[in-house]
């Protein structure tokens, strides 16, 4: 076996959903030209066969829609075939909700949760008894800043980040033990089709919310191009953070997710300080 093969075998295997466009292909792009193994998975594989092209060896594209368990199971597998193992997850397949709570439409917010929170968590189950087995890897999960701090207008959306949140915490101490670390991704706007391609709005809006999800809708639909984030930068940080040998849970992504994270903390802080007294009042006093 030569050098080269030797080095490409010894690489780890990174398995991303949602490839086709932002983060997922920035991701697998980035990956591929360092020489690592990456599982590139899109409902469409033809929107990521230019990805592998020239990488036979070290790149696998696969049909994955996360809502259909069977295709899941499939893809995990035939990774499983041709590397033997997984050593990154990346849960990245997902999309935005932007509508006030009023205005959500019953079949639109299940669907949102069926790919932002169902999905993400099958993937977890069908990939977490290969990491058991091998006793390491790692599992990012791109959430959102809209996963720490609800904005009007996205309410439901918040709902499935802030899910993902809660579930990647709880599995943070879950698969410790296992050697698998758990990563929570964090980003602000980021110049990727989000805003465009990949964000659902009401089918009824109510005028009454005109000053307030209404004008964030607006607000984010209008900047879609010009955000600050480069979805360059966010995927080396991400491969980065990920190769610590003692990786922080959460990462937060561009400076107006930080600072504005930071406020949330800061508001949060307060308010809970504020209600100590009443907080420790709700408890039978000593000796009862």
């Amino acid at each position: 076996m030569s050098a080269d093969r030797a080095a490409e075998e010894t690489k780890p295997v990174w398995f991303i959903t949602g490839c086709s466009t932002g983060f997922g292909r920035e991701l697998a792009k980035i990956l591929l030209a360092r020489d690592y193994r990456a599982v590139v998975t899109a409902r469409d594989p033809s929107k990521v066969a230019d990805l592998i092209e020239g990488h036979a060896a070290t790149a696998l594209a696969l049909a994955l829609d996360v809502e259909k368990q069977r295709q899941i199971e499939a893809a995990v597998e035939a990774a499983r075939r041709k590397f033997g193992r997984i050593d990154v997850l990346v849960n990245n397949a997902g999309y935005g909700y932007l509508a006030a709570i009023e205005e959500g439409d019953d079949a639109d917010i299940r669907a949102v949760f069926e790919t932002n929170v169902f999905g993400l968590a099958a993937m977890i189950r069908a990939v977490l008894p290969i990491m058991r087995t091998q006793k390491s890897g790692a599992i990012v999960n791109v959430s959102s800043m809209g996963g720490f701090i609800g904005f009007p207008g996205s309410g439901y959306y918040a709902a499935t980040k802030f899910a993902v949140e809660g579930l990647s915490e709880s599995l943070s101490k879950e698969v410790a033990p296992f050697g698998v670390k758990v990563l929570i991704v964090e980003p602000g706007p980021f110049r990727t089709d989000w805003a465009g391609r990949s964000l659902k709005t009401p089918k009824r809006p109510i005028d009454a919310y005109a000053e307030s999800a209404i004008a964030r809708r607006r607000q984010v639909q209008g900047y879609s191009g010009s955000q600050p984030g480069d979805p360059v930068r966010a995927a080396e940080a991400i491969i980065a953070t990920v190769e610590q040998p003692n990786p922080p849970l959460r990462l937060p992504l561009g400076a107006f997710a930080y600072d504005a994270m930071g406020a949330e903390l800061d508001a949060v802080r307060k308010q809970y300080e504020a209600v100590e007294a009443v907080a420790r009042g709700a408890d039978y006093p000593k000796g009862e």
